[in-house]
C-alpha cells in the first residue's frame, strides 16, 4: 500500500501534538507494516525549512523521504483546496499520482480525486472555544472540518470524547468516525541523562513542577502560574521551580499575569522548545507534571510524563479523564484555588507522587505507536474497501 501523507504540520511554528502524531505516522508506518510506503507532501518551503523540521522530529535519522512540494505557499494552497478543490495532488508530481490512498493527519483537506481519502480531526475545540483561536485559525478549522465531512471516506480521531464532540459540533457524522488512540514513545531517560540535562539547564539545585505544550489560550498556563505563585515555601526556605517547555503558539500575550511572573522571579523558568532527549529528561526529573488545559482532544504530554514515572496533575476534562484512566489527579479547569491546594498536597507527599507515578507508567503502557499504526492501517484498508464499493 502506498499512502500519500500531508506533513505540513511539521513545518508550523508550533507543531504541537498534531506534529508529533504526523511525524510518527510517516516514520513508523513503513517500518511496522513491511511492504507499505509513505509519500510525504507539503506546501512550498525551502530546503532549509524542511531540513530543520525533519531534524527536530528525528525524521532525517529515520530515513523518511523528503516531502513532495506542491508549489504553492501554505495559505494559498489550503484556501485553494478548501474553496476551489484545486490543485489536485498529482499536479506536477508523478509520485503522488501513483498512490493508493491519501491521509491528511490534520484538517487541511486536499481534493479527493480518484483515491480514497482519510482525514484526522483531532477535536472540535474551534467550535467549543472559538475565542481561543485567531480569526484565520478559526476559519481554517471550520472550513477544513466541513471539507473533511464532505470529501473523506473515513475520519480518524484519538478519543471517544473527541468523537462525541465532533459529532455534536461539526458536520461530521458518527458512521464515518473511527477512534484510533495515539501512541507514546516508551524510551525512559536514565539517571545520567536526567542529571546531565538538569545540570546543563541550571535546574539541578531544586525540585520542579513541569508543564509542556504550545503557549496558547486553551492550555491555560496562566492558571498554573497563578496557582504556583500562591504556594507557600517550605519552612526550611526551599522552594520548587515551575518549568514551562514548548514553543509560542497564538494569542500568547497576556496569558500569564505579570505580577505572578515578578513574584516568582527565578522560580519560573521558560525554556521554549527543546529536543526530544531533553524533553524526556525533563519529564523524568520533575516532581509533578501539571497540565491545566481547558480542553484537549487527547493530551499526549500527559502520557509522555507517565512513561517516565512522573506524577500527573491535570484538568478534569473529558479527553484527559479518558486517557489518564484514573492514573492522574484531576482538578477542575480554571480553579486557581483548587490547583494551588493540589500542587501543595502533591509536592508535600512523596508517597502520593510515587503512587501516581507507578499508576501512570502502567496506564501509559497501553498506548503504543504499534497499536496506533495497526489501527490506522485498518482504517486505510476499510477506506479502500468503502471506496471500491462506491
Amino acid at each position: 500500500m502506498r499512502v500519500a501523507a500531508n506533513v505540513e504540520q511539521l513545518l508550523f511554528r508550533a507543531p504541537g501534538g498534531s506534529g508529533r502524531y504526523t511525524a510518527r505516522l510517516v516514520e513508523l508506518f513503513p517500518q511496522l507494516t513491511p511492504g507499505d510506503e509513505v509519500v510525504p507532501f507539503c506546501a512550498r518551503h525551502s530546503d532549509e525549512e524542511i531540513t530543520a523540521a525533519y531534524r527536530f522530529f528525528g525524521l532525517d535519522r529515520a530515513g523518511v523521504p523528503r516531502p513532495v512540494r506542491l508549489g504553492l505557499p501554505r495559505p494559498l494552497l489550503y484556501e485553494s483546496w478548501h474553496w476551489l478543490g484545486l490543485p489536485p495532488l498529482d499536479w506536477r508530481s508523478e509520485a503522488l499520482a501513483d498512490v493508493d490512498l491519501v491521509h491528511a493527519p490534520y484538517p487541511a483537506v486536499p481534493p479527493r480525486g480518484h483515491r480514497p481519502l482519510v482525514v484526522t480531526v483531532h477535536d472540535a475545540a474551534f467550535a467549543l472555544f472559538p475565542e481561543t483561536y485567531p480569526r484565520r485559525g478559526r476559519h481554517f478549522h471550520q472550513r477544513g472540518v466541513a471539507m473533511a465531512a464532505r470529501r473523506a471516506d473515513l475520519i480518524i480521531t484519538a478519543t471517544r470524547a473527541s468523537a462525541e464532540e465532533i459529532v455534536e459540533h461539526t458536520p461530521v457524522t458518527a458512521d464515518r468516525l473511527r477512534v484510533v488512540p495515539h501512541g507514546v514513545d516508551h524510551t525512559v531517560a536514565d539517571r545520567s541523562e536526567v542529571d546531565g540535562t538538569l545540570d546543563r539547564l541550571g535546574l539541578a539545585d531544586a525540585s520542579y513542577v513541569l508543564w509542556v505544550g504550545s503557549l496558547e489560550p486553551r492550555k491555560d498556563v496562566g492558571t498554573l502560574v497563578a496557582a504556583f505563585a500562591r504556594l507557600v515555601p517550605a519552612a526550611d526556605g526551599t522552594a520548587p521551580r515551575l518549568v514551562l517547555v514548548g514553543p509560542a503558539g497564538w494569542l500568547g500575550g497576556g496569558q500569564i499575569d505579570g505580577r505572578d511572573v515578578e513574584g516568582l522571579g527565578d522560580r519560573l523558568r521558560i525554556l521554549g522548545a527543546v529536543d526530544e532527549a531533553t524533553l524526556r529528561a525533563l519529564y523524568a526529573g520533575a516532581d509533578v507534571f501539571a497540565f491545566p488545559s481547558r480542553h484537549e482532544g487527547f493530551g499526549l504530554p500527559v502520557l509522555e510524563a507517565m512513561v517516565q514515572g512522573t506524577a500527573v496533575l491535570c484538568s478534569d476534562v473529558p479527553a484527559l479523564r479518558e486517557v489518564t484512566g484514573g492514573a492522574a489527579r484531576l482538578v477542575g479547569p480554571g480553579d486557581r484555588r483548587a490547583w494551588t491546594a493540589a500542587l501543595d498536597e502533591l509536592l508535600g507527599s512523596a508517597e502520593e507522587r510515587a503512587g501516581l507515578g507507578a499508576a501512570g507508567r502502567e496506564r501509559a503502557a497501553e498506548f503504543t505507536w504499534e497499536r496506533t499504526i495497526a489501527g490506522t492501517r485498518a482504517v486505510y484498508v476499510e477506506a479502500l474497501g468503502t471506496s471500491s464499493g462506491r
